[in-house]
């Protein structure tokens, strides 16, 4: 397993995360937001400065966690219902012009895993909903496989597939080595699913990248008991039991950190916290889990 990172969980200074990264022996980087700018929206100009910053790190690219359907499923409607992470709103018809472009950017940086969503989850998920889930991804996996891409399926708890048993159900529909599945436990976790072993073991033979966060229930005074992005390890998900299963199973992939969680408290401006201050102690988590025999 390698130790990875949505970059910009740690900074959206690039250079200064990757240098984060090497901290805890990371030499992989997954890429969403540099600069303040979006992956698919990177200019020319960007790419090249980001290609020489993995290069003079001996770094390398894990994936390309691009907003490729996150949107709505019915066209002429593009209002958000979850986070974009500095991506241009796009609506259906403009998917297709999003993916060339990011497998464009992918062969850029030399990976070829692209990260994708399920449409923003606005009403209740219907058999009917899901086939059209599954037929909409016909067109998108067959440019893929022209490609030479993956893409990768993350359950997403604003998305309509949140959870490992929806996931597995497309991934097993669609049936094309062109669609695997980005294994989320903490997204998994929001949906409300039991992420280990339920959720895991219905995607396991889709998984081809995994996102850590973790997560826990807490009672609040005005939305009553709901969940709360944490530090690795001091959450309700199983990830010694998660660990362990992924090295049963063989699992080589990355281990990307997407933590969400900043502590209240920091190193940031006026003593606030920041992503770093989160993505520290979750990536020191991260590597006792990995280098755990």
């Amino acid at each position: 397993m390698q130790l990875s990172a949505i970059t910009d969980e740690i900074s959206q200074d690039f250079e200064h995360a990757l240098d984060v990264l090497l901290e805890y022996g990371a030499k992989g980087a997954e890429l969403r937001g540099l600069w303040g700018t979006n992956i698919a929206d990177l200019s020319k100009e960007q790419v090249t400065r980001a290609q020489t910053a993995l290069k003079v790190r001996g770094m390398y690219v894990v994936g390309l966690a691009t907003p490729f359907y996150k949107c709505d499923l019915t066209a002429g409607v593009n209002a958000t219902s979850g986070a974009m992470h500095l991506a241009s709103e796009r609506d259906i018809t403009d998917q297709s012009e999003l993916l060339e472009r990011c497998f464009r950017l992918a062969d850029s940086f030399d990976t070829n895993l692209i990260r994708v969503f399920t449409f923003w989850r606005k009403e209740e998920y219907t058999a009917e909903i899901e086939a059209r889930i599954i037929e909409s991804f016909a067109a998108p996996v067959a440019a893929a496989e022209r490609a030479g891409m993956i893409l990768g399926l993350e359950n997403e708890h604003a998305c309509f597939v949140g959870t490992g048993a929806e996931a597995a159900r497309v991934a097993a529909a669609v049936n094309s080595p062109n669609l695997k599945i980005v294994w989320d436990p903490g997204n998994a976790f929001f949906a409300d699913e039991v992420p280990f072993p339920g959720g895991y073991e219905a995607v396991r033979p889709w998984v081809t990248h995994v996102h850590i966060k973790d997560g826990r229930m807490i009672e609040t005074p005005d939305q009553g008991r709901r969940p709360q992005w944490c530090i690795v390890g001091q959450g309700e998900i199983d990830y010694v039991g998660q660990f362990a299963a992924l090295k049963r199973d063989g699992y080589a992939g990355a281990i990307s950190l997407e933590t969400h969680y900043v502590p209240t408290t920091g190193t940031g401006e006026g003593g606030k916290g920041i992503p770093e201050d989160g993505s520290r102690p979750c990536l020191a988590a991260l590597r006792e889990l990995i280098d755990r025999p």
